[in-house]
């Protein structure tokens, strides 16, 4: 300290013994610099016409960090960079929200001239939290999923995604000193659908504009099941091969399934075979007809489903192509038949039509005026009536 008191005296007696000439460049020029938290800060000041006039840096509580090259504040953080007649550049590593603030350079001119440059420090938000999951979940259950992360500055955004959807969440933001708690709800109200799916919460934030920080949580619903059975024959004959498969799908899942035949347990045959999900015929005749239910369950239900079963007769089959194939036929000429007379008829009433309106028009070609036309035109009618009498 006493070693910066007397260069500071040096320099005002240097400056008030020789007579001050100033440039209109000797202003010193600064920049505003933002930095991350735990980053490194960079503060130039330079000057475009110097004579040979000291600069230096001091902090937001008037701390002088550097007088030219020698440093005043014992702070292992605080480095010089370059220092000459034009330039003093200082770094500051290791920054904390602390440091933020407006910092002052100085050129010893008379009267001292000052530029300001203020450090803003971005806090950097932690890794977000999702919490609310009930694992695992049951179908219609309503869920509240919360995300939460802390230490960001400015106050950092939560995005919610279903997979890679987005969805919209309830957003609150809270201050915690310089720095914010950000916390997202998103309600659901879960079904079967929801099963396996992945709900990510990401943090957007300018100070995570390379690697974004993310949570994922991967949803586990419980549903009962639900029950289906395929056929391999949309047809089937006797001495055919069928196979019914029992498609059952529920969490957990729903195994054993169980087959029925009519109400009661299946027959002992050879020629049947259960397999799992599976009920296979080896070879179908008219003895399998019957109603089949295959049923499957878990702690939250059952389900089921029935296929009936109709085996047909080739050679009844055959046959009855004939007869839908003769049927056919018939309807078609039946319909053909129809057409042509709509057809004759319509063409029949439009020709009767035009002959009235003709033999009306016929009683006004010689009138001399509207009474004698009239009286030609039912002279006539009367003259078509006689002759339809004598053609009779």
């Amino acid at each position: 300290s006493i070693i910066l008191c007397h260069l500071l005296a040096c320099e005002l007696y240097r400056f008030c013994a020789m007579p001050q000439v100033f440039q209109i460049g000797q202003y010193p020029l600064v920049q505003n610099v933002t930095v991350t938290q735990g980053g490194t800060a960079n503060l130039t000041c330079r000057v475009e016409y110097n004579d040979n006039t000291s600069l230096q840096w001091s902090n937001p509580a008037q701390q002088t960090l550097f007088f030219g090259d020698k440093k005043a504040l014992r702070d292992n953080r605080i480095e010089l960079v370059r220092a000459s007649s034009s330039e003093l550049t200082i770094s500051i590593s290791d920054v904390s929200l602390s440091d933020e603030g407006m910092y002052t350079c100085s050129l010893f001119t008379m009267p001292v001239r000052t530029a300001k440059a203020y450090l803003t420090v971005l806090g950097v938000p932690e890794k977000p939290e999702i919490n609310g999951l009930k694992k695992p979940a049951v179908e219609g259950d309503y869920i509240t999923l919360t995300c939460i992360t802390q230490g960001s500055k400015p106050a950092a955004d939560l995005r919610w995604f279903r997979n890679e959807k987005e969805v919209k969440g309830a957003k609150e933001v809270n201050a915690e000193g310089k720095t914010f708690k950000v916390q997202s709800s998103l309600q659901l109200h879960v079904d079967r659908n929801d099963d396996g799916v992945a709900y990510t919460c990401r943090v957007d934030h300018v100070a995570l504009a390379l690697a974004p920080q993310q949570a994922t949580e991967v949803l586990e619903v419980q549903y009962a099941p639900r029950v289906e059975i395929i056929h391999s024959l949309e047809v089937p004959q006797e001495g055919q091969y069928l196979k019914l498969e029992c498609l059952s799908k529920g969490n957990p899942s729903p195994d054993p399934v169980m087959w029925t035949k009519d109400g009661v347990e299946l027959p002992d045959l050879d020629r049947m075979i259960v397999d799992g999900r599976e009920l296979t015929f080896t070879s179908l005749n008219k003895t399998d007809n019957g109603t089949y239910r295959c049923e499957a369950s878990n702690h939250l239900g059952r389900s089921s489903a029935e296929y009936v079963l109709y085996v047909y007769d080739p050679n009844a089959l055959g046959q009855h192509g004939t007869d839908h194939a003769l049927i056919g036929g018939v309807v078609a000429v039946v319909v053909f038949v129809t057409l042509c007379l709509i057809i004759v008829l319509g063409r029949y009433l439009a020709r009767h039509k035009g002959t009235y309106l003709t033999n009306e028009a016929k009683g006004a070609d010689d009138a001399p005026d509207a009474d004698t036309a009239i009286i030609n035109a039912e002279g006539n009618h009367a003259h078509a009536e006689e002759k339809k009498e004598y053609f009779i």
